[in-house]
Order: structure tokens, then C-alpha cells, then sequence
């Protein structure tokens, strides 16, 4: 098993990237999330699965060992391949897909773009036990945060995990998203994200040209 890549940024696009280990082009799937978190001619380190087919062999990288951990678990469940858990991880955290199973919420996981009611419920059905939220007692349901958007906690975290802290990306998130009500209405949490890094480019140029002026 590959366990990680770790070396030079080759490339960077909207579902996969190319790290150079040693001479050779590492290829991998990987959520947008993931990806944002690179930078081409950078080093970069990414925690990896090897899928393995008759026909194929195909990489899917992750940020963090623990979404790897969920993602393989999520392999499991019959029905869902590696580009439907990709996805799953696209829209939730690892910790969001665990307090889902565990208080049994399958709505939550309709919310990703090819699973419907059924293969929502097959999820929590076959995933009970299997994962529990980081912390929380056998049996006992996690407090709620409180958070008035269900996904604003979820892209607080994969900005945080960019190096935002937590205040930052909430203020980034709430004046990105009074420029783009459309797409906070869509609540896709990689279009969120997208958005806000988008914003907080724009703004990065704006403070440059305002002290050259």
C-alpha cells in the first residue's frame, strides 16, 4: 500500500493533482478541499489509498490520514465505489460523516451529488458502529454547534485546515457569501470553499494595487 507522496507540486487541477516523487508523476484523485491546499512548484505532502481493479490502479489522495480512515471505511458499503466516497468527503468532513451515522441522519448524505434516499440509509445502516464521532461516549449523541447553515462549520474546518484560523474564515465566509447569495443557497460545500478562496484572492490583489497606488 501507498501510504502517502510526499514531494513537488506538479500539478493542480479541479479533481486531480501530480506530485514529483523522485523523477515520477504521482497521480491522485482528490477532493477539492485537498487540493486547494497545494501549490504547484511547492512540496507537498499527500496521505494516500491505492485502489486496486482487474483492470486499474488508482491513487485517491487526502489531506489528513483521517479522512483517508473514513474513506476507506466508506469503501464498504456495498454500492459505493471510490469516486461516490470521494464525493462524500467533498461535501462533508470526517467528522460530519461520523455524527451522521452515528445519530443515524441520513439526510445528511443526500446532500452529496449520486446518493439518494436509499443508498443514504444503506450508508447509516451498514456504517453504525462502524464510525462514531472523535470523543464522543458509546451511545451518546454529540452536542450540536449551533451553527445556523449546516455546512458553514464544514468549510470553517477545511479552511482551517488551509491555515485560517477559525475566526478569520468565518469572517472570509460570511462577506464572500453577501457577494454570492446564489451560491451560499446552494449550500455545496466545495463551491462554498471555492468561493471564498476565490474572494479572499481578490481581495489580496486589491490591498497590492492599492499600496502601489
Amino acid at each position: 500500500m501507498i501510504s502517502f507522496v510526499r514531494g513537488r507540486v506538479a500539478h493542480v487541477g479541479l479533481s486531480t493533482g501530480v506530485v514529483d516523487v523522485n523523477g515520477a508523476g504521482m497521480l491522485f484523485w482528490a477532493t477539492p478541499q485537498t487540493l486547494a491546499g497545494l501549490r504547484v512548484g511547492e512540496e507537498g505532502t499527500v496521505h494516500t489509498s491505492l485502489v486496486v481493479r482487474e483492470d486499474s490502479l488508482t491513487l485517491f489522495g487526502f489531506a489528513v490520514p483521517e479522512e483517508r480512515e473514513v474513506f476507506e471505511v466508506l469503501l464498504g458499503v456495498s454500492g459505493v465505489g471510490p469516486r461516490l466516497a470521494l464525493a462524500v468527503l467533498a461535501v462533508h468532513t470526517p467528522e460530519a460523516v461520523r455524527v451522521g451515522v452515528h445519530t443515524e441522519d441520513s439526510k445528511a448524505f443526500t446532500k452529496v451529488p449520486g446518493i439518494g434516499p436509499k443508498v443514504a440509509a444503506r450508508l447509516v445502516l451498514e456504517l453504525k458502529g462502524k464510525l462514531v464521532p472523535l470523543g464522543a461516549a458509546e451511545g451518546q449523541a454529540p452536542a450540536s454547534t449551533g451553527t445556523e447553515e449546516p455546512w458553514k462549520a464544514q468549510v470553517i474546518a477545511a479552511m482551517a485546515s488551509l491555515g485560517w484560523s477559525e475566526k478569520d474564515a468565518a469572517s472570509s465566509i460570511e462577506k464572500a457569501m453577501a457577494d454570492s447569495p446564489e451560491i451560499a443557497a446552494t449550500g455545496s460545500i466545495p463551491e462554498i470553499l471555492r468561493a471564498t478562496l476565490r474572494w479572499l484572492g481578490q481581495g489580496a490583489r486589491a490591498v497590492k494595487a492599492g499600496a502601489r497606488g
